[in-house]
């Protein structure tokens, strides 16, 4: 499977509306604390949005109104691809992301033969705190060779710049959050990350 290699995260569909014209191609939608109808109304919306400019949406954790609403990639974070019905996600076709921080944890999400593995923090990030210190640049060739062909995701603290080093250092896509949603200008952010990682498409 190939995933394209600027990888945007973002927290309402809002984002999703705002920056899909300035060149994304795959976004996660992250929505953390709303009411279940809200977040149904942000998955479909996100979902017929993608579709419209040729994205690949994946839905963070909410893998039932995934399936329910259609959609067909989600990601899982430890806790819970854990407390996920594994079965029902592969019999419904979802194609599956899981984060992982440490050797136990990668062995955990190779077990659940994810369509990715994203690893991180790379760099240290503002998003949350973290009880793993920064991996860095060679824990990507390392991982890369554990996972051998599954793809692997960068995350945290990345910047356009970062990115790059984190797919010639193996990964196949480099996710961001705080880079562009917390700019002054998260368009042009936008439209430079893209440019940055068109090398590697």
């Amino acid at each position: 499977m190939k995933l394209d290699p600027f990888y945007l995260i973002v927290d309402h569909v809002d984002w999703i509306r705002r920056l899909l014209p300035c060149g994304v191609k795959l976004v996660q939608l992250r929505v953390k604390e709303t009411s279940e109808p809200d977040l149904r109304a942000q998955i479909a919306a996100a979902r017929d949005l993608c579709r419209d400019y040729g994205a690949q949406l994946i839905v963070n954790d909410y893998w039932r109104l995934a399936l329910e609403l259609g959609c067909d990639f989600i990601h899982l974070g430890q806790e819970d691809l854990a407390a996920a019905d594994l079965v029902a996600i592969r019999r419904g076709g979802l194609k599956l992301g899981v984060s992982t921080h440490d050797d136990a944890e990668l062995g955990t999400a190779l077990a659940a033969r994810p369509d990715y593995v994203a690893l991180g923090p790379v760099f240290p990030t503002l998003l949350k705190k973290m009880p793993w210190a920064p991996q860095g640049l060679e824990k990507i060739g390392l991982w890369k060779s554990k996972i051998g062909d599954t793809p692997l995701v960068a995350i945290g603290g990345l910047t356009p710049e970062r990115a790059v080093e984190a797919l010639r250092a193996g990964a196949q896509s480099a996710a961001v959050v705080t880079d562009i949603t917390l700019n002054a200008d998260p368009e042009a952010r936008t439209r430079l990350w893209f440019t940055a990682t068109r090398t590697f498409a």
